[in-house]
This record gives structure tokens, C-alpha cells and sequence, in this order.
């Protein structure tokens, strides 16, 4: 008598055994695992009590102090007008072939927050041109509960992005999203890297999982096969790990979460960027240790769907041969 597979019996042990396959065991137990457990702190055994990122009365609060001092109306115009911010990285040793190529940067779209934003991304980057499409995480507008409404918007997402899209999660995701968003077309980079390869020369693509909450970001796992000398970009949610990703030898590092303040005093100094970083890395291009890194401000809201003094953005980042320039982006 031969032995027969296990056959997963309901929906979510179909789901744990298509992400152990797809992220290994391990991973996908700790991920489930830890989502699971904030799950149960936001909502409580009553489901009244709530977790910290999760505040349900904040978003009303911040509304109502914003329509009392006149901003509601301007900051939900300004999170719907989004610039395309262009960037330049110089690179020594960059292969011949990747000379002039485009990325495409998105993040922090929170598709279910606001389908007039939505809507905005997809007109914004429907004209532009790029070689590949990466996205750093933050799809869903909570931080728990149902996926579909996130879902939905990433298909339309998906149908808008010309060739191959590389994402990465962020704190907002869940480890739910994965098998239905690689289905779309989306190659999820968790903890793993992607050749990309002109003729003979190669650039590597790098992505971790979300270091900001989860902590399940594996810089080790991700670049261990990454030839010595090679040309690699890492996908983080955060600017969080800048200085493990430095030292780790990545060249460059490209990165979201911090909406760069989302809400800003004027000169778009940010308020809070929740992220435990120094504040130049909160928005923009930075350098630091040898390694080039860029902190998008993000597309999308989070909280409550305004924006003041902080524009939100689609970036292109081109790739130079050369050494590094102190070029900043610029929108256009």
C-alpha cells in the first residue's frame, strides 16, 4: 500500500499549506502566527478593547480637528494629486546594459482607502515608461481584518502596470494577500531575490518581508546567492533596517512606510514618521555606508485620507554608470 499526500480539509488549511510550500514552513507559520495574535489584541475577547495601530476613534478625531481649522477639504484634494517624482542613481560597476534602466517605485497605495485616490495612481502611471514595476508594501488600508476590498484594488492595479511587478509586504499586509496577489501577476519577494538579466548581464532584486511590526525581514536568506560584486537593489517596507541592508552589501535600497509625515507643518517638516530611523531617511534620496537608498513618501493615506504640505507620489528611479551624485529627485 503506498502512503497518500495530506490533503488540506477546510479554506485555511488549504492556505497554510500553499504559503508552507510557497515560503517555507517556518516562515509561514511565524507570519500566520503573529497575525493572528495582533488580530486578537486589536479586537479583544469583547471586541471592544484595541491595539495601538489601530485606534477606531482616531481617524473621526483627526477629521474633525482638520474641518475645525479649515484643512479637511484642501488635505483630501492634495492626497489625490500625485506627482511623479524622477530620481537617478549613479552606480560604479553598473553592468553596460542596465545603463538608462527605469524603475518604477509605488507604495503605501492602501487601495481601500479612498477609490478617488485609486483612480489617481492609475491615471498617473499609466503614460510613464519603465523597465519593471517594484512596489514596497502597504496595500490594505487596516493592519487586520478582510483582504478582498485590498484585493480587488490590486487587480485593478495589476491590469495598469505594463511587465513584470516585484512586491514586497508591508505592516498592513497579510501573509493571506500572497497567493492571491501572485496569481495577478505580482512576484512577491519574501526574503528571496530575482535575477533580472540583459544579454549576459545581470542586476539582482532583493526583497524582504515587512521589518517594521512582523520582524520577519531576512536579509540573509534574501542576498546569500547574490554573487560577490554583483549589482543588487533591495525591496524593504521600511528605512527601518538601512544599516543591516548597508552593511549587508546591498547597493541600493528602496523603501516606503513613512508616507513622509502624510501630515506636515509648512516646509514639509513631517510630525511623526513611525519609523525608528534618522529623519533625513524619512523621505527622498539618501546615502549611507556606500549604499544609495530612496524613501518614497507613498501614494496612498493611512488614518484619515488627507495630506498637507507632504505631496504623494509615483517615483522613477534610473539607473546611471558612474560614481554617486548628490541628486535629489525631482517631480515633473
Amino acid at each position: 500500500m503506498t502512503a497518500r499526500a495530506h490533503t488540506p480539509d477546510n479554506q485555511d488549511d488549504l492556505l497554510e499549506y500553499r504559503l508552507s510550500l510557497r515560503l517555507g514552513p517556518v516562515h509561514a507559520r511565524q507570519r500566520l502566527g503573529i497575525e493572528r495574535e495582533a488580530e486578537a489584541r486589536v479586537f479583544g475577547p469583547d471586541r471592544h478593547s484595541f491595539h495601538i495601530e489601530n485606534i477606531t476613534s482616531a481617524p473621526g478625531f483627526i477629521s474633525i480637528c482638520l474641518k475645525l481649522a479649515g484643512l479637511f477639504r484642501r488635505g483630501q484634494h492634495n492626497s489625490r494629486r500625485l506627482d511623479t517624482a524622477h530620481n537617478q542613481f549613479h552606480i560604479p560597476g553598473l553592468p553596460q546594459a542596465f545603463e538608462g534602466f527605469r524603475i518604477l517605485h509605488l507604495t503605501d497605495l492602501h487601495v481601500d482607502m479612498d477609490e478617488a485616490n485609486l483612480q489617481a495612481v492609475i491615471r498617473q502611471i499609466e503614460p510613464l515608461e519603465y523597465d519593471v514595476c517594484v512596489l514596497t508594501g502597504d496595500y490594505r488600508r487596516l493592519t487586520w481584518g478582510p483582504i478582498e476590498g485590498a484585493m480587488e484594488g490590486m487587480a485593478r492595479l495589476r491590469s495598469a502596470i505594463h511587465g513584470k511587478a516585484y512586491a514586497v509586504l508591508g505592516n498592513h499586509d497579510s501573509v493571506r494577500m500572497v497567493p492571491g496577489l501572485e496569481d495577478m501577476g505580482y512576484h512577491l519577494l519574501m526574503n528571496e531575490h530575482a535575477v533580472l538579466q540583459r544579454g549576459e548581464d545581470k542586476l539582482y532584486l532583493a526583497g524582504v518581508d515587512d521589518a517594521h511590526f512582523y520582524k520577519v525581514h531576512n536579509l540573509h536568506r534574501a542576498g546569500d546567492e547574490i554573487p560577490p560584486g554583483g549589482i543588487s537593489v533591495l525591496l524593504s517596507h521600511t528605512p527601518e533596517i538601512w544599516r543591516e541592508a548597508a552593511h549587508a552589501g546591498y547597493d541600493i535600497f528602496l523603501c516606503g512606510h513613512t508616507h513622509g509625515g502624510q501630515i506636515c507643518l509648512p516646509g514639509g517638516i513631517p510630525v511623526t514618521l513611525d519609523s525608528d530611523c534618522p529623519r533625513e531617511l524619512g523621505r527622498g534620496y539618501w546615502r549611507r555606508n556606500g549604499m544609495q537608498g530612496y524613501t518614497s513618501p507613498g501614494a496612498g493615506t493611512s488614518v484619515v485620507n488627507v495630506r498637507l504640505n507632504c505631496p504623494p507620489e509615483v517615483t522613477v528611479h534610473t539607473l546611471r554608470r558612474g560614481a554617486p551624485a548628490e541628486a535629489r529627485a525631482q517631480c515633473g
